[in-house]
């Protein structure tokens, strides 16, 4: 009996056993939802945005809220499939978490304060306040000091695939920047940080696995070190998509292959100011009123950016044990203040940017604080960024409203408290740059380059242990917090962040292992017996081999067919029609081939396909 194209979603062959050998499926084109289109949403910006509406992937169902249709849902299983793959052989298990958490456990760990507004707040009927879950931290380590009782339990590394919520102000770029999305987070539990069943040995096992990951969706990729962020912890790794439209800058040493993101990337060797350069004029006032940034005060003092001071207030955490109650920072005025070089450089684990009003109370003219009130506000630490302590000209605020000053000097202005390592430190204390020298190689500058992140692993230490009172008896019968890890994945991400690496003018350009289907039949004569009975013989021997095919059926111009081909991107297309029959065998060509296609044999072409594929 000659095999028919499959019907109505159903595999091609059937298997009455387990085999440990995938098959692939076949789909029709005509019985599935792949709703095509040729406009872009008004709101689109990005690649993946632009086109995964359009090849008929996603539909928004409001801001930041998407459905996935069935290409999507295909692209995002085989992202999960292979990312459960990679966890399990890491020694990982899987589990599932509910998606709404009582507020009472973020408001153990405050991490309802670090969240603020992106924390979507959900009140019962009975008026119990809970949350939509962004990450599962709390709950997993909640889950874990009622469940494990001796050290002989750990180490212990859980995950989960679960829809997670973030009520973004600004929802953007389609599935980049949304307010509900599928992750994959695990969170690892050991006594020890160094050692066999240690958090080292755990991290470096998911920093391999996320590796393997990455790889085997096919994606050019940089594992940068990065800031932990709300979720916290000593230190973290973030794994970026390469790509020119990425929204994270990241910056990388040319000679040792140290890579970064910009809020953590260290700046090698800088020459420092002595503080003894002389005044070059007398401190003049200048009004500036209802000016909207340093640009423009610059421009009504006659001042460029890289000749004035920023100052930026920071208040200390409570239970710092010193006589400090706030930071000032200051850094050139055509950089940025980095948050985490300032408490590395203060010392302080603890603080924030000041309240506005407790800082105007205690005396900082905020907008137009400068170094000088160190002197003036009693428990004030001034730091100092390595270019802005040099000598010369220099802007600064006037500690005054509306008012800057020209012609600011180190010595002069601030005086005896530059001598005081208690009052005034000097350091890195800013965001890294494309120039800038490198850390790790001396005379080499780092380079610039933009990624999207889509994994993120974390040392997260004691923080959520300590919080929620999770410690338990170690070997020498000493009570200990629980030492933690938590690595996450956008998996929904992950299949935006392909798309913007890979497409071209005409769609989108999927890497086999995460594409939909691996093989498109594009018939020209879909009422055609003769050419249904072929696209079936093909399709039978395409997913006995492991390959996904749809079928396209429609009663549609061979130019439309052609042209959805391209803008969904399978990668392979197999076109039948009379011309290449008459040949004995059909047309072949890859997704990213610009030229014509080549006839293959019939006898041939499930062998060329399946090669391609696994190559």
């Amino acid at each position: 009996m000659t095999p028919q194209a499959p019907a109505d979603g159903a595999a091609a062959t059937k298997k009455a056993v387990v085999s440990s050998v995938r098959s692939g499926v076949a789909h029709r084109w005509s019985k599935s939802l792949i709703p095509t289109t040729r406009e872009a949403p008004n709101d689109a910006e990005t690649p993946s945005h632009i086109l995964l509406h359009r090849a008929g992937f996603i539909r928004q169902v409001g801001a930041g809220i998407y459905d996935y249709l069935p290409l999507a849902h295909r692209v995002i299983n085989k992202v999960g499939a292979i990312v459960r793959d990679e966890m399990d052989a890491a020694g990982a298990t899987e589990m599932l978490m509910p998606a709404l958490e009582p507020f009472e456990l973020f408001e153990g760990t405050k991490r309802h304060e670090d969240y603020g507004d992106n924390l979507f707040r959900v009140t019962d009927r009975k008026g119990r306040l809970n949350a939509l879950a962004p990450t599962h931290e709390e709950v997993i380590t909640d889950l874990m000091k009622g469940s494990i009782t001796s050290y002989k339990q750990l180490p212990l590394n859980l995950y989960q695939v679960q829809t997670k919520f973030r009520d973004e102000a600004r929802p953007r770029a389609g599935l980049l920047r949304c307010r509900e999305f599928i992750m994959k987070d695990a969170y690892s539990f050991h006594m020890d940080i160094e050692g066999a069943g240690g958090l080292n040995t755990t991290y470096d096992a998911m920093f391999r696995a996320y590796t393997n990951i990455f790889t085997r969706c096919g994606l050019d990729f940089t594992a940068v070190e990065a800031e932990s962020g709300p979720i916290g912890g000593s230190a973290s790794h973030e794994f970026m998509v390469n790509c020119a439209s990425g929204e994270d800058t990241i910056l990388k040493c040319p000679v040792t292959g140290y890579a970064a993101n910009m809020e953590k990337c260290e700046i090698g060797e800088r020459a420092k100011g002595t503080f003894q350069e002389p005044a070059t004029g007398e401190l003049t006032e200048v009004h500036t009123p209802n000016l909207p940034g340093i640009t423009e005060v610059g421009k009504k003092m006659g001042v460029k950016p890289e000749r004035m001071l920023k100052t930026i207030v920071f208040s200390v955490g409570e239970g710092e044990s010193s006589n400090v109650k706030w930071i000032i920072a200051t850094v050139r005025g055509d950089q940025d203040v980095n948050e985490g070089k300032v408490k590395a450089l203060s010392g302080f684990k603890k603080i924030a940017m000041a309240d506005e009003k407790a800082a105007r109370a205690a005396g900082f003219a905020i907008g137009y604080v400068s170094p000088k009130t160190v002197n003036t506000v009693p428990g004030t630490l001034l730091l100092v960024d390595s270019d802005a302590s040099m000598g010369g000209f220099w802007a600064t605020g006037a500690d005054k409203a509306d008012y800057h000053v020209k012609h600011f000097n180190w010595r002069r202005d601030v005086g005896s408290a530059l001598d005081s390592a208690e009052k005034v430190k000097v350091g890195d204390l800013r965001n890294a740059v494309e120039g800038d020298p490198s850390p790790r190689s001396p005379g080499a500058k780092l380079v610039a380059a933009r990624g999207i992140e889509v994994g993120h692993i974390f040392k997260l230490g004691t923080k959520y242990s300590d919080a929620m009172g999770f410690s338990i008896m170690d070997d020498k019968q000493q009570k200990r917090s629980v030492i933690m890890g938590c690595y996450g994945i956008g998996v929904s991400r992950t299949m935006a962040a392909c798309v913007e690496q890979n497409n071209d003018a005409n769609g989108i350009c999927w890497p086999a292992p995460i594409a939909p289907y691996h093989v498109l039949i594009t018939l020209m004569k879909p009422e055609d017996a003769k050419h249904n009975e072929i696209a079936g013989k093909v399709a039978c021997k395409l997913v006995g081999l492991g390959i996904d095919v749809l079928i396209d059926d429609r009663d549609e111009r061979p130019g439309v067919k052609f042209k959805d081909a391209d803008l969904v991107g399978i990668p392979i297309r197999l076109t039948i029609g009379d011309k290449a029959l008459e040949q004995g065998g059909v047309e072949y060509k890859t997704r990213r081939d610009t030229g014509k296609g080549e006839v293959v044999s019939l006898a041939e072409v499930a062998a060329k396909c399946a090669a391609v594929i696994n190559s």
